[in-house]
């Protein structure tokens, strides 16, 4: 069955609209991140470069093709365009890519850190394991080549030093899937700080895993349970 592709007019709106979101959430700030939209087979809509993703509108969206040519447009892509190219090269699926800095998964991606622990049930379903990918010069090809191992078997990746990428067959999952992805960042980090936490057991998340697959989310490399269950029974 052929795909359904967003028109032009849809996909820069929605853009628009969670490139607001994400700056009103403080994943990003200044002219921090980017996001892509698939439109055909070979073309995407893509954020300009230098514009905050809170003052954007649909007139500064630049048109490409998957070999990075611009077909419309008055403005630059964003620098980073590289690295959502080869998503889409990587996964044909994927049909959009949201780049960001929220400070919680950030501060994993410095410290080096992957999002492995089986804690929570929403990002075991909704995103998985999150691995953190080497250091590379943005802007650069060494970008791009930094996340092809982790384009089809992941749904979202850290980036060394610099922040996180996540993508989805729609531009709405793609910003649920950074949004998930923050929120379990922050929750890991406070059970670090508590150093204490009762991770799912290898039952549990292989229970999840054929959730996600009922639920529609599809296939997914999850952290690994742990042997024993430690939450089965109440505390009082």
């Amino acid at each position: 069955m052929s795909k359904k592709y967003p028109t032009d007019e849809q996909a820069k709106r929605a853009i628009v609209e969670f490139g607001k979101r994400m700056y009103a959430r403080g994943y990003v700030v200044t002219n921090d991140g980017n996001v892509t939209v698939k439109v055909g087979e070979n073309t995407i809509w893509c954020t300009p470069t230098g514009v905050s993703k809170g003052y954007m509108n649909e007139d500064m969206m630049v048109k490409m093709d998957l070999d990075g040519t611009v077909l419309e447009g008055t403005r630059k892509p964003s620098s980073e365009i590289k690295m959502h190219l080869r998503v889409y090269r990587e996964n044909p699926e994927v049909m959009s890519v949201v780049h960001a800095h929220p400070i919680a998964a950030t501060t994993f991606a410095i410290a080096g850190i992957p999002l492995d622990s089986p804690i929570l049930v929403e990002a075991m379903l909704q995103i998985g394991l999150v691995p953190v990918a080497k250091y590379a010069l943005p802007g650069t090809n060494e970008v791009p080549d930094s996340i092809a191992p982790f384009c089809k078997d992941y749904n979202a990746v850290l980036l060394s030093n610099h922040g996180a990428l996540t993508w989805g067959t729609t531009l709405e999952q793609a910003f649920n899937r950074m949004e998930v992805l923050e929120n379990y960042a922050k929750i890991y980090l406070n059970t670090l700080l508590l150093d204490k936490a009762r991770p799912l057991s290898a039952r549990q998340v292989e229970e999840l895993k054929k959730l996600r697959v009922a639920y529609g989310f599809g296939d997914a490399v999850l952290p690994k349970g742990a042997e024993q269950e430690t939450n089965t029974t109440d505390i009082v």
